[in-house]
């Protein structure tokens, strides 16, 4: 990733900042909705995985330009994850969840140009991710 793309993400993801809640609560709605197969995988009460997704999220957008710095510990996400029955498959419903969440809370300050960086990070994370999950499956 380059620095333009880091600074896209990192400055679009500040304006979620205020409505931080309501981004977290608005994914799981619709990851729900597009793909009711992993509701079973969370608590009834979402609210406190909302939190937690938000908080990754700033951590990880914070990280982008030390990306050998964040990359161990999403990677350990990734493994923990697998323990609770997250497939290769589910990282292509989160992103797509995420990618449309982002749209619906920036609103015309989601751009194409924004769009773009965010894939850009989301696949480069996501990829290491799965790698990670495939590792533990070889080793």
């Amino acid at each position: 990733m380059n620095q333009q793309t880091i600074s896209l993400v990192q400055q679009s993801f500040r304006n979620l900042i205020p409505m931080a809640d309501q981004v977290g609560a608005t994914f799981y709605a619709r990851l729900f909705e597009a793909y009711p197969d992993v509701r079973p995988m969370f608590a009834a009460d979402i609210g406190p995985q909302s939190k937690k997704l938000v908080q990754m999220l700033a951590v990880v957008v914070n990280g982008l330009d030390k990306l050998d710095t964040i990359l161990p510990a999403v990677q350990q996400l990734a493994r923990r994850h697998k323990g609770y029955g997250v497939v290769e498959g589910h990282y292509g419903a989160v992103g797509e969840t995420l990618i449309g969440t982002l749209r619906v809370g920036l609103g015309d300050g989601f751009t194409p140009d924004v769009e773009g960086a965010w894939t850009q990070a989301y696949t480069t994370l996501s990829t290491a991710m799965i790698a990670a999950t495939k590792e533990d499956a070889v080793a």
